[in-house]
């Protein structure tokens, strides 16, 4: 099982070794990497300097002043802001879903663009949002996405909307997400020092159906990345990107 491959296609081709599938909690793409400036997106079309920049306004939570240097950015490179993007984002997603292996079942990610997945993902791999699958006669659910921040990534959405896909999902075994339970221990992040938004609809579902396990990325150094809530281990399962190793899950 992995999550936040931001760009990892190397670790990922092998990350299926030994296992009956893999599961990707999302968060394929690159767009900036907190520990290494250089690497993504953003210092491909601005420079490292301005990455530099960008996220020591965004680790202070100057929010306002890192729209404002990005969108002096966007103006100044001229062109289609989306369509550079995207473009950037096809580049990623044509190296990162070869390497999936067969069979794996992927949820995406708060910096995710899901309508292009269809076009990227091989008859191996299965993607679910706000759906159940069984997997080795255990039932999994799955829930893409993130909540609304400051951030503004690609694939926010509203708390209501987050919470009926949770509700879709019902009771399971497994409860696979891309966001973590609204949990202090959960989405405190040491290094980026700023709580990342969890789901409370999440945490009251968990709470309320039990599942055996609740597995989750999103949160790349958590304060916690393992605890129980009521009868349920939740698992943070890493920061694939920088680990490139994947966590397994054993019956």
């Amino acid at each position: 099982m992995v999550s936040d491959v931001h760009g990892n296609a190397r670790d990922l081709a092998r990350a299926g070794e030994g296992a009956d599938a893999l599961i990707c909690l999302g968060d394929l793409v690159l767009f900036l990497d907190y520990a290494d400036h250089s690497r993504g997106i953003f210092p491909d079309l601005f420079g490292v300097e301005n990455a530099d920049l960008i996220v020591e306004l965004r680790t202070a939570r100057r929010f306002e002043e890192a729209r404002e240097l990005g969108a002096r950015l966007w103006g100044g490179i001229g062109g289609d802001r989306a369509a550079l993007i995207e473009q950037a984002v096809r580049k990623q997603y044509a190296e990162l879903f070869p390497a999936f292996p067969n069979p794996t079942y992927a949820t995406y990610g708060n910096v995710d663009m899901p309508r292009l997945w269809p076009e990227f993902a091989g008859p191996g791999t299965t993607v679910l949002d706000g759906e159940r699958v069984e997997i080795g006669g255990r039932v999994f659910g799955f829930v893409g996405g993130g909540l609304k921040t400051p951030m503004r990534t690609p694939y926010e959405i509203s708390d209501e909307e987050y919470a009926a896909k949770i509700e879709a999902v019902g009771e399971v075994d497994v409860l696979c997400t891309h966001i973590p339970p609204e949990v202090p221990e959960l989405v405190y992040d040491t290094v980026a020092r700023r709580f990342e938004r969890g789901s409370r609809a999440l945490l009251d579902a968990i709470r309320r159906t039990r599942p055996r396990y609740a597995l989750f990325g999103h949160v790349h150094q958590p304060l916690a990345r393992r605890m129980r809530v009521g009868a349920t281990e939740c698992v943070n399962v890493g920061h694939f990107a920088g680990r490139g190793k994947p966590w397994a899950l054993e019956w």
